[in-house]
């Protein structure tokens, strides 16, 4: 590997005081790969107190496992000392931490094999003392010695697993999965923020169907997202040919190989999971029924993300695009009806409920084509942005601060008011002007202190 400036005279520094300095992990695996990595994590037979004798400038990143935050050269370096680690009580902690001088040593700890490379610094070296290099062109995740000690050290492991496999679409090694099954259960020591950071990027990732069948296979979907499990081999009938399970993940490919955003993803692989609490015999024509599903599925995945503790924003955009996607248009809609529309979904939400509904449209065996309604109700979408009319409160010519000027106090009453008055300019929009928004404003005022 070749290395900047800056990284070598970092490493020269070790050097000159007879310490060794290493670069280890992914972005050692990324780069034989040929993929970008810039994310460098950094290994030294020097102890931490070593460390920070060498630098002028250093952070106790972690200090007691063994961690110091370098800075060099207006760059953050983050340096951890050659470890073992004592028994791992909890999956996750190891109840001590033993500084070591032996990079073979170190590399053992880590979790798989491909993992473990390493690469001497300054000279760029690759040290493979794991087989790595094999299990990269075999397409293989393997852990370190025995599977079932490296995610008893930490659970997390079990999802990296999948989540590597949905990454560089290679398949988990047959012991390794088997022990993953075994230890399926211990997940569930690991923190909700964890695996949401693992969950997602295997949701992002070129091949997520590797990464969930990994889990479902495993049973680890059973104990993290059970919503989605229970979607396997259930059967949807009428113009569904696949199950619901197969019909969501076909749904998160689409918006893969369409390169759609996380939150389209997300949406997609839970868009119908609440079809499984919903379903009721047909009426003759249709085999089943799944009345109110949409609702029902933004119900089940709300909690998924607060379970997961997920953010409010990104929860938020996932449920809503969800709730919305049953959304149906025919050409009689009046202009009024399209404005009321995106006033409901939001201009910000409006592409991305799109591309769900071409996600859900394609995941369903058979009908694959964009139908001609979706394309024309787009247009009329975009012809009303392209007016730009009043779609929110924001929008109106008249803001709570006129309103005060008009003798309205803050409160529920304005809220009410400025509703209202958005009500009327979305149904006119030559109402969208000062003169009749403030005589209007008093009126509603007046009638609503009745």
């Amino acid at each position: 590997m070749k290395f900047s400036k800056d990284i070598t005279e970092l490493a020269t520094v070790f050097n000159e005081s007879g310490f060794s300095l290493y670069l280890v992990g992914g972005a050692v695996r990324d780069y034989i790969l040929g993929k970008e990595n810039n994310d460098y994590d950094f290994t030294t037979d020097a102890e931490p107190q070593d460390v920070k004798k060498l630098f002028k400038r250093t952070i106790d990143t972690g200090i007691k496992h063994g961690t110091v935050t370098v800075i060099f050269h207006g760059h953050h370096y983050e340096i951890t000392t050659f470890r073992t680690e004592g028994d791992y009580l909890d999956s996750r902690h190891p109840e001590s931490v033993h500084f070591v001088k032996s990079l073979e040593e170190d590399l053992m700890r880590r979790d798989f094999t491909i993992n473990a490379f390493a690469a001497s610094l300054p000279d760029g070296k690759i040290i493979d003392l794991h087989d790595g290099m094999k299990d990269l062109r075999h397409k293989t995740i393997r852990a370190i010695g025995n599977p079932e000690k490296r995610f008893k050290e930490d659970a997390l492991r079990m999802m990296r697993a999948a989540r590597f496999s949905s990454q560089l679409g290679f398949r988990i090694e047959k012991e390794t999965l088997k022990a993953m099954h075994e230890l399926h259960g211990t997940i569930t020591h690991v923190s909700a923020e964890r695996i949401r950071e693992e969950l997602w990027k295997l949701v992002n990732g070129k091949n997520p169907r590797n990464g969930l069948e990994a889990m479902r296979e495993t049973e680890i979907m059973d104990e993290i997202l059970p919503e989605l499990s229970e979607t396997y081999g259930f059967e949807q009938g009428g113009m569904h040919r696949e199950t619901l399970y197969e019909h969501l993940v076909l749904a998160l490919e689409c918006a893969r190989d369409h390169d759609y955003s996380l939150t389209v993803k997300l949406a997609a692989l839970l868009h119908d999971i609440g079809k499984v609490r919903t379903r009721e015999e047909g009426d003759g024509e249709r085999e089943w029924t799944f009345y109110g599903h949409d609702t029902v599925s933004a119900e089940m995945a709300d909690r998924v993300f607060r379970r997961l503790k997920a953010s409010n924003d990104e929860r938020e955009s996932v449920v809503h695009l969800i709730r919305n996607h049953m959304f149906s248009y025919t050409p009689d809609w009046t202009d009024s009806a399209v404005r009321r529309f995106i006033n409901r979904i939001g201009t910000e939400n409006i592409n991305s409920l799109f591309f769900l509904r071409v996600c859900d449209i394609s995941a369903t065996v058979g009908h694959k084509p964009v139908p001609d309604n979706l394309l024309a109700f787009s247009e009329r979408i975009n012809a009303e942005l392209d007016k730009e009319n009043a779609l929110t409160i924001k929008d109106l010519r008249i803001n709570g601060n006129r309103l005060r000027e008009l003798g309205i106090k803050p409160g529920p009453a304005m809220g009410e008011i400025l509703k209202r008055l958005l009500d009327e300019v979305i149904e006119t929009p030559e109402k969208n002007n000062e003169d009749y928004l403030e005589k209007r404003a008093i009126s509603l005022a007046q009638s609503l202190e009745q």
